[in-house]
């Protein structure tokens, strides 16, 4: 689990072979683009006036990123007080800042086919963090065993809706992004959800899940559909593989055949 927007980014577009290396480029304040100015010059005169913008565009989000890892890393080394005290340099105070950070660097790299798949938690499950942006003082896996009282369900609540709220930005980034006569989030499928429906006592029964993006095609949307009950959660990730091109996989997990998800 990498949780350093710097570690990330370094991984993704960091310059110098070394982390010895990396850090004395970061030191001088060099950005990663500054070793291939020569490269994109001579790249740019061979493209179209289309491509020079998208990759212009590209170039730009990547020094945009890297300039707010720097200021965090400013910020949280400057011997100001931090909230969270522990954290690597490159994680921002902020929660829903570092959530974002996070998001662009996945966006990035899909948008460079530097992977074509990422998984992304937005809680680790035993974490007792506090989200103040989400209204509730309590941290997260206290609030989560609730004691079936309706006071603390609504609390909960309150904090799962804030983590929903922070994915409409990844979805607004992707649909941002040109890819060939659509954009990136038409070419994508987003699954989010949780494999725990009643956090209280562990249960693992009517979990949701929502899917977004068009998934090149193969995702109709704008649907609502409900499994019967006792029905796998692998279901539907089986036949979301299928429509992903991956015919030749019989089973997924526990999977007892596949969930449609077209009406």
């Amino acid at each position: 689990m990498i949780r350093d927007p710097r570690l990330a980014f370094d991984l993704l577009f960091g310059a110098g072979g070394t982390a010895e290396q990396r850090t004395a480029r970061r030191r001088e304040r060099r950005s990663v683009l500054d070793f291939i100015n020569a490269e994109v010059a001579a790249l740019k005169r061979d493209l179209d006036p289309a491509d020079r913008r998208r990759m212009d565009r590209y170039l730009d989000d990547v020094r945009e990123i890297e300039r707010r890892i720097q200021r965090v890393e400013e910020r949280n080394t400057s011997g100001e007080a931090l909230l969270l005290p522990g954290a690597p340099a490159g994680v921002p105070d902020s929660f829903d800042e570092h959530v974002k950070l996070m998001f662009d660097l996945q966006a990035l790299a899909f948008e460079a086919d530097m992977t074509r798949v990422f998984s992304f938690k937005l809680s680790r499950d035993a974490t007792g963090r506090v989200y103040p942006e989400s209204g509730v003082d309590r941290g997260f896996h206290p609030s989560s065993h609730h004691g079936e009282q309706q006071a603390r369900i609504e609390e909960f609540a309150r904090l799962n809706r804030y983590h929903v709220s922070l994915i409409p930005y990844f979805l607004k980034k992707l649909r941002s992004i040109d890819e060939g006569n659509s954009n990136l989030l038409d070419k994508s499928l987003v699954i989010y959800g949780s494999p725990m429906g009643n956090p209280n006592v562990h249960n693992h029964k009517r979990c949701p899940l929502f899917v977004a993006g068009g998934a090149n095609g193969k995702l109709p949307g704008n649907l609502h559909l409900r499994a019967a009950p006792g029905t796998p959660m692998a279901n539907v990730m089986l036949d979301l593989l299928h429509r992903l091109g991956v015919d030749d996989l019989e089973c997924f997990g526990d999977s007892t055949g596949t969930f449609s998800l077209s009406a």
